[in-house]
């Protein structure tokens, strides 16, 4: 496979290298492999840290900044950071208004997490946490016991993200991310298999006219495996997957992701027939977001989100966002 890269054992440094040259506002640490805010600690304000394996770009990196997240920590490819990272991000941001871990549930990055917070805890620092467990295609995986923390994670940061910038207390915090992804569902289909830098080959076999319906973020088994369908069968398919758990009973926020290799062109394309879908099932989507935020490398696929919004949901996702892979409003 060819790739852009120098080797494959300094593809993390050299992406965070890069990272640095394009956003001074940001704080990167090449070496320990954090990212902060530029303005960190902010007075008052409560700290929000992720991380997670690198590989998803432009989550969590890309989602450092105003209204959103205060630090994250990226690990070596679909590998969990370390709970170092997690320490030190946690001092960089705590003002002493205590600090909101958001965990995607694998199970290296609820271990890892867990440590940091029991870390922080003895050097002073008040944490929370939280798990994203948002995924509905299976219930255990190759990578996590329950379910996979995928596209909800993005409306957890935003949300949450946006209370803390207004100055909400740690609790408040933290009942705001819980409640984003208790109201959150997410179904994934992969059209291609996805390549490491570390293997140089796909990671699993998907032959050349089928598609993996309800596949994880790292390539991990779905629901089934099927002949490739059409854009409008795939909508039929994954929409109706995320609203059999979900049910909402009022609007939803629409996330329509791509995992890495599709382009915006099919992307928009899928968000017509996701939102065919969601109209003929009388759901009111109340704002869309259609790209590729939560990746999987080089795979070509999507994802669906949906997370039922009240007012004071939809008025902190509307709230402005400054991030490298997110913004509007500032």
């Amino acid at each position: 496979m060819k790739m852009l890269i120098n080797v494959p054992e300094t593809v993390v440094a050299d992406a965070l290298r890069g990272m640095a040259a394009a956003h001074p506002e940001l704080t990167v640490d090449v070496e320990n492999r954090v990212i902060v805010r530029g303005d960190a600690p902010v007075a008052g304000k409560v700290g929000l840290v992720s991380g997670g394996g690198s590989g998803h770009e432009p989550l969590h990196g890309g989602f450092v900044g105003p209204g959103m997240l205060s630090a994250a920590c990226p690990g070596e490819v679909f590998t969990s950071p370390v709970p170092d990272q997690m320490l030190r991000a946690a001092a960089a941001v705590d003002s002493g208004a205590g600090v909101l871990f958001i965990v995607k549930n694998y199970t290296g990055d609820v271990l890892n997490f867990d440590m940091a917070a029991e870390l922080a805890e003895e050097e002073g620092i008040r944490v929370a946490k939280v798990l994203v467990n948002d995924d509905v295609a299976v219930t255990d995986s190759l990578f996590t016991a329950g379910r996979r923390g995928t596209g909800a994670t993005l409306f957890v940061e935003k949300l949450a993200g946006a209370a803390a910038e207004e100055g909400a207390p740690l609790d408040r915090v933290e009942a705001i991310a819980r409640q984003v992804n208790e109201n959150a569902r997410t179904f994934g289909v992969a059209l291609s298999a996805v390549t490491t830098p570390a293997k140089g080959s796909p990671t699993f076999d998907l032959p050349d006219g089928e598609l993996e319906l309800g596949i994880g973020i790292h390539g991990e088994p779905g629901r089934e495996r099927r002949a490739m369908m059409t854009s409008r069968e795939i909508a039929d398919f994954a929409v109706d997957a995320v609203l059999e758990d979900l049910r909402p009973k009022g609007p939803v926020l629409a996330l329509v992701n791509g995992m890495g290799a599709t382009p915006l062109l099919e992307l928009y394309g899928f968000n017509a027939e996701v939102q065919r879908v969601l109209a003929e099932r009388n759901v009111t989507v109340a704002r869309t977001l259609v790209g590729n935020y939560v990746t999987s490398l080089d795979m070509a696929g999507c994802s669906v989100t949906l997370c039922q919004v009240d007012g004071e949901l939809l008025r902190l996702y509307d709230a402005p966002v400054e991030t490298a892979g997110l913004r509007w409003g500032r």
